[in-house]
């Protein structure tokens, strides 16, 4: 199959089971790292630290991101294309059955029962990302215990925790700015 298509594809499937959006891609991206090959799982946080940096939703960045690192500009437009696809005719279909039937108790139960699942992708996704980020992957899969965590990225973690704990009216954006600071840093810290 052609990679275009490949991503189209791809991305569509993502943004058709990705209900809540954003961080509820996670866990289809990490899957599709591996199922493709189009990019590592440390590809893939730093694609999460750049997409929740950068203004608009995080599945659109990311698959733009996934796109261009794998065919260019092409493959941002169609894996942006692939992902939105569904929520389109979903919204579509749903904006119609919401004014035929939208006061039905059986709707408004499947409604209040997709935030659990939404919830739960997006629960996942964070628990994933920690995982990810706060152990040493390749000590834990070389069964090397004593470097399986990254005391960097836990006292990063701990002090912007800390941080906005303390600081609760300084915006957000000030606390991304300094963990991309500190990223940077300790990026190119020997």
């Amino acid at each position: 199959m052609p990679l275009l298509f490949n991503l189209y594809w791809e991305f569509f499937k993502v943004g058709l089971f990705a209900i809540g959006g954003g961080m509820a891609t996670f866990p289809f991206l990490a899957k599709l790292a591996v199922k493709s090959g189009w990019y590592t799982q440390q590809e893939l946080i730093n694609m999460i630290a750049i997409s929740e940096s950068t203004p608009g939703p995080i599945g659109v960045n990311m698959s733009t991101y996934v796109g261009f690192h794998t065919a260019g500009v092409a493959g941002a437009l169609i894996s942006t294309l692939g992902l939105v696809t569904p929520s389109i005719i979903v919204i579509l279909i749903v904006a119609q059955f919401l004014k035929k039937f939208g006061e039905s108790k059986y709707v408004k139960a499947v409604m209040y029962g997709l935030r659990a699942a939404s919830a739960g992708l997006i629960a996942a996704a964070g628990l994933t990302v920690a995982w990810m980020v706060l152990l040493n992957q390749e000590a834990l899969h070389a069964q090397d215990f004593s470097h399986a965590l990254n005391f960097k990225a836990l006292c990063v973690a701990v002090i912007i925790f800390f941080l906005t704990k303390k600081y609760k009216k300084v915006h957000p954006i000030v606390f991304l700015g300094l963990a991309a600071v500190v990223g940077v840093l300790g990026h190119f810290a020997v």
